[in-house]
């Protein structure tokens, strides 16, 4: 039984990171679809489009910053807070990956139609961002309260 606990707290520092990437992938490659798109129907702006395709990228990033912060010995007492903050913490970067990708990709959408709206438009995928660093600092700051040094 211990066997399993220990897997499970590996699960959990490799998960943010993991998570993250396929959050990061999804939404880089949906925007990523739509700037190809836009690039297609549009004479110019193509930097500006591959700019905002790319930043989903960040989740992983953030994903990283918590395998890091979690890499310590495991054991029993500090696998289960291991586990739980970290997969959580990559399901909510997955999550916020995937989603900042579709409001990323409509502003793609909305700017080849109107591209004085190319801030504005970015808004919601900002506020996604932001979800996104609320869970990587909620992440960094419990961690601290699992057993175990730093690796």
């Amino acid at each position: 039984m211990n066997e399993v606990v220990i897997a499970l707290g590996w699960f959990g520092i490799y998960g943010p990171m993991a998570l993250g990437a396929i959050g990061s992938i999804i939404g880089c490659a949906i925007a990523g679809q739509a700037a190809i798109g836009a690039m297609l129907e549009t004479e110019g702006g193509y930097g500006r489009y591959v700019g905002v395709s790319a930043m989903p990228s960040s989740q992983i990033i953030y994903g990283i910053v918590i395998m890091f912060t979690l890499n310590r010995d495991v054991t029993v007492d500090a696998a289960g807070g291991l586990f739980a903050v970290g997969i959580l913490a990559g399901v909510a970067l997955m999550y916020s990956g995937i989603k900042q990708g579709q409001c990323c990709a409509s502003a793609i959408n909305a700017t080849k139609e109107k591209p004085e709206i190319f801030g504005l438009s970015l808004a919601p995928a900002a506020i996604v961002e932001g979800f996104a660093v609320f869970a990587f600092i909620f992440a960094l700051v419990i961690s601290a309260g699992i057993p175990g040094v730093g690796g």
